[in-house]
């Protein structure tokens, strides 16, 4: 989860045009804040604005947000979700995204924030060239990454090779380009590797650069674990549970949504100056699992990434201790619940 695309994304652009009606007719929800739970303590969210094609569901819940009763929606531009984090502890924001790896070594880290739900599965694709066709072949190989060590890229790529048992310290050579420079060097075979995220693995696919090494959406055991996760700062989700459940539900909402309509979702980035290829937008809404956050356990997802992040020294923390000091699931069981699909 990061912001790299082609042109700058403008919030007003996105945002202008989407009305309460057009978002929540399309889902076949009331226009108004629902009556049958008590209003939100607050009426302000402030949210991060890090565009990503993955992260559709937050953007497109503006105005279902609105119609839960929430009045003063800020989104707050960041650069990766890594500031959205130090963001989310300096108090600047309420709510927030996390993959799990993150989620891991921040709680490791003692932020104070609880995860709530997760999101969807499969963000991200693993391209390699013709010497790389398994995470195995990492071993000794060279791979790209757009961020720095700790980010997100890294913190996959580190779980990927910790299960098949390699040595991310070790056995790999890690170095840093921006997307397109790598996405060029994986084609003159520079560099063995590299993780792609949309709408990099449609780009890559169409230009017939490198091979799919894992698709974290259709490969086990990736594909049964969430790539991205919601969560909220602990004091803020104590002192505003109803205003934390509507902000779900709206998020769920929309994510319904774009499963059941990627093309106009899609068709809605483009117009809205979010990414400025329709079919590369469609194809990712289409690849994205959105409906999991029904069916797929959080939990398990937290278990797994901290486990292999503790088993090469990347967190201290036991899976136990993370899961029981920064996880709360009693919302998520409600809206289970109440939003059956």
């Amino acid at each position: 989860m990061r912001t790299q695309h082609a042109r700058p994304f403008s919030r007003r652009r996105f945002l202008q045009g989407i009305t309460l009606a057009g978002t929540a007719g399309l889902l076949g929800v009331p226009h108004r804040p629902v009556a049958a739970e008590p209003p939100p303590e607050t009426t302000t969210l402030r949210l991060p604005l890090f565009p990503a094609i993955c992260l559709a569901p937050h953007y497109v819940a503006e105005p279902l947000l609105r119609g839960e009763g929430f009045t003063d929606i800020r989104y707050i531009p960041v650069e990766s979700d890594i500031e959205a984090a130090k963001r989310l502890v300096a108090g600047e924001l309420d709510l927030t995204l996390y993959t799990p790896g993150l989620a891991a070594v921040r709680l490791d880290a003692g932020d104070p924030f609880l995860l709530l739900a997760g999101l969807h599965v499969g963000c991200y694709e693993l391209f390699g060239t013709s010497r790389v066709r398994t995470i195995r072949d990492l071993k000794g190989k060279t791979v790209a990454l757009a961020q720095p060590l700790g980010s997100t890229p890294h913190l996959l790529l580190a779980t990927m090779v910790a299960y098949v048992g390699l040595d991310p310290h070790r056995d790999i050579q890690w170095v840093f380009h921006p997307p397109a420079e790598s996405m060029q060097l994986l084609a003159a075979e520079q560099i063995d590797a590299y993780l792609a995220f949309p709408p990099e693995p449609q780009e890559l696919r169409l230009k017939q650069i490198g091979q799919v090494v894992v698709n974290t959406g259709t490969d086990r055991p990736w594909s049964q674990y969430f790539c991205c996760m919601m969560a909220g700062r602990r004091a803020f989700v104590q002192q505003n549970p109803h205003t934390t459940k509507r902000w779900l539900r709206a998020v769920f909402k929309a994510s319904d949504l774009c499963a059941q309509e990627p093309d106009r979702v899609a068709q809605l980035l483009v117009e809205k100056g979010y990414t400025p290829r329709y079919d590369y937008a469609l194809q990712s809404l289409q690849d994205i699992t959105y409906p999991r956050w029904r069916e797929y356990d959080p939990e398990d997802s937290v278990r797994f990434f901290a486990l292999r992040l503790h088993e090469v020294g990347m967190i201290k923390s036991s899976p136990q201790k993370l899961i029981a000091q920064g996880t709360d699931w009693r919302f998520l069981n409600e809206l289970k619940k109440e939003l059956k699909g």
